[in-house]
């Protein structure tokens, strides 16, 4: 199932975001680090920046799933640059896992209540 027009907007702006120096910086949508003369010298690594992309993609997530019963979080993942094929430790269940999901309905955003069924 292809994603809504909103799900691939959110998707294409967080895979197009250098997360390397997220911690170290209030960032503009679109940083680019390779065009960024104060750029931190030390980015983060390689996993610790894909931990910090998969986050941001989870919190994104949870509010399209709320909002999208056609939402499909493992497509979004992809698209937004998440790698589940080599790193094996995101797959199906691990990206549903971190979703605030119950019975396939996902939580109000901003809260742990889910919708009413």
């Amino acid at each position: 199932m292809a994603l809504s027009r909103l799900a691939s907007e959110f998707a294409a702006e967080i895979n197009n975001h250098d997360w390397s120096d997220a911690p170290y910086r209030r960032d503009r949508a679109g940083h680019n680090r390779s065009r960024d003369p104060k750029a931190p010298p030390e980015p983060l690594s390689a996993r610790q920046t894909d931990y910090v992309q998969t986050n941001v993609m989870w919190v994104v997530a949870q509010v399209l799933g709320y909002e999208d019963p056609n939402f499909d979080p493992c497509e979004f993942a992809e698209a937004c640059g998440v790698d589940m094929v080599s790193n094996h430790s995101l797959s199906k269940a691990s990206i549903l896992a971190g979703l605030r999901i119950d019975n396939g309905r996902y939580a109000t955003p901003g809260t742990w209540d889910h919708m009413p069924g």
